[in-house]
């Protein structure tokens, strides 16, 4: 085997598309700086209890899994950055109040998300803490939004959704684990014939309800239109439909449309509420993810209201134009202190200034410069190549 290859949807990143990465990585930290948001930085690997979500298998099958030769006890590498900043808040920062953190790091999976996705995301978010209105569910949806036309991603579509609709039918039918996984599963592959099935034995009013939800989705209006028609009145279904209403209007101005998917259960196991998902035509895949997950911090023994979003910074890159990056100048390898100065001067300028330390000609084009400094006149200058 060439010890050369790399596993597969694993990836190096190559210059151009690296300093394109580290560029974006850096506008998006600036714009949560600038909204209130602070930087936590958590470790790469933890105990595995930490990291898995309760009842979440998609989490674990998604993790991989290590044994730490100091402890004996089992080590996760994160496949998720949200539930460490969600211990960060609970035991770490222990605040009463609201608390915004971002963070920006690598996440491994081990098995990618779409076909043409890698198994290391570098996963950059933002969460919010303490506060449970819809005020923090638009602040986060709005600074996603933000975000996306910040790194020049434009028409992008918004899909909404509310698991609070799914949990409050199966409340009210005191639905046993097994027979809701059954459902939530049916529900997100929305396999209508599985459904029949799954309820015949309920009653007729709950029964309709599930049947109906795969069909609820579309144009904001028309799908809560027909919810509000179709959906019992059960406790909790109301309030999130009037939710979803609020958001969708609040947010039509910053995209290019809205839907509703009522059947959209992702992380039916990790969210409580409000769950949205940003989309573009250039990818199969959401390109970015969030929603509420009020009970998060039960995990480490302090729930806490809260929402957010992430999003992969590598597959924001594939979805830009071809940029090509700025051409630097060449500079001869000389111990003149009249060059060093002209080089200092340049680089604080902002330009990009190559010592050629070969002084060969013919490999001047790996250097990616399109001038050069030459001593003309008594005085260095940057000519065009």
């Amino acid at each position: 085997m060439q010890n050369w290859l790399l596993p597969e949807h694993v990836e190096d990143m190559l210059p151009d598309e690296a300093w394109h990465v580290e560029q974006m990585r850096a506008k998006f930290l600036d714009l949560l700086r600038k909204s209130g948001y602070q930087l936590v930085a958590p470790p790469l690997l933890e105990y595995a209890e930490s990291l898995l979500l309760d009842g979440s298998h998609d989490m674990d099958l998604r993790t991989f899994k290590l044994v730490d030769q100091l402890s004996g006890r089992t080590l996760a590498l994160r496949a998720d950055i949200t539930p460490q900043v969600a211990r960060i808040d609970a035991h770490l920062l222990n605040r009463q109040g609201v608390a915004r953190l971002c963070y920006a790091g690598s996440v491994l999976h081990t098995q990618p998300i779409g076909l043409t996705r890698t198994r290391e995301l570098l996963q950059i978010g933002a969460e919010l803490y303490g506060h449970s209105g819809l005020e923090s569910d638009l602040e986060i949806q709005q600074l996603m939004l933000q975000a996306l036309a910040l790194l020049d991603i434009k028409d992008v579509h918004l899909d909404l959704g509310h698991v609070g609709v799914f949990r409050a039918l199966a409340s009210h039918a005191e639905l046993d684990k097994e027979l809701e996984a059954a459902l939530f599963a049916a529900l997100q592959s929305k396999d209508s014939a599985a459904l029949q099935g799954l309820t015949q034995s309920l009653d007729a009013n709950l029964r309709n309800a599930l049947l109906a939800l795969p069909t609820l989705y579309g144009h904001c209006d028309d799908v809560l239109a027909r919810a509000r028609k179709l959906l019992p009145d059960y406790p909790g279904i109301g309030s999130a439909l009037d939710a979803l209403q609020s958001i969708s209007t609040s947010l039509q101005p910053l995209v290019s449309s809205i839907g509703i998917d009522l059947a959209d259960l992702r992380g039916y196991h990790y969210h409580s509420g409000m769950v949205f998902a940003a989309y573009h035509a250039g990818s199969h895949d959401a390109i970015a993810l969030g929603g509420r997950y009020d009970d998060l911090g039960k995990s480490f023994g302090r729930a806490r209201a809260a929402t957010g979003f992430s999003m992969d910074l590598r597959q924001l890159y594939r979805l830009l134009p071809a940029q090509a990056s700025k051409l630097g100048v060449c500079a001869p390898h000389l111990d003149k202190a009249a060059l060093r100065d002209k080089i200092a001067q340049l680089r604080a300028s902002g330009e990009v200034v190559v010592v050629d330390l070969l002084g060969d000609a013919s490999l001047r084009r790996e250097l990616q410069c399109d001038r050069e400094l030459v001593l003309r006149d008594g005085e260095w200058q940057v000519v065009a190549l």
